[in-house]
């Protein structure tokens, strides 16, 4: 059994995210889909981050509520509360809902890890949380985890 997995058609792991989903393109999110999860699960939730920037790891993504029979989601998110698939987005680092594209300092390539939970209910939690207040939420209650990493750099 290999367990909860994340993955894209965008950039394979540890590979280039395209330019397309940065602020030097049109920052929009990537495809994501998943498998593998543990049938008890209840719902979804997504953290991306930099571990790389200056100011300590920067969230550029929180997702929560993704409903349990979702097996990914399409490229383009709006950055709006709601996502179309059910569940909500939490505020970035930007500040700002939805998801923020890799924008780095010019110099080394920073990694940009995608964070992928199945949980085990539904968080009690409103639409612009912040990544502290997802993780407070989900302490005790993740069933399997698994991430995704890209890179870039300019």
């Amino acid at each position: 059994m290999m367990g909860l997995e994340i993955m894209s058609s965008a950039f394979i792991n540890k590979g280039v995210i395209p330019r397309r989903y940065t602020c030097d393109g049109e920052d929009v999110s990537p495809e994501l889909s998943w498998r593998g999860a543990p049938g008890e699960r209840r719902s979804y939730a997504i953290i991306v981050d930099d571990p790389d920037a200056p100011v300590g790891a920067f969230t550029h993504w929180v997702a929560f509520n993704i409903p349990a029979e979702t097996k990914g989601l399409p490229s383009g998110i709006a950055k709006a509360k709601d996502l179309p698939t059910g569940g909500q987005q939490g505020t970035n680092d930007y500040p700002g809902i939805g998801y923020g594209g890799p924008c780095p300092p010019r110099g080394k390539p920073h990694h940009y890890v995608f964070h992928l939970y199945a949980l085990d209910l539904q968080l009690d939690l409103k639409a612009g949380a912040s990544k502290t207040d997802l993780l407070d939420k989900m302490q005790g209650h993740i069933l399997a985890d698994a991430e995704l990493i890209g890179t870039y750099g300019r």
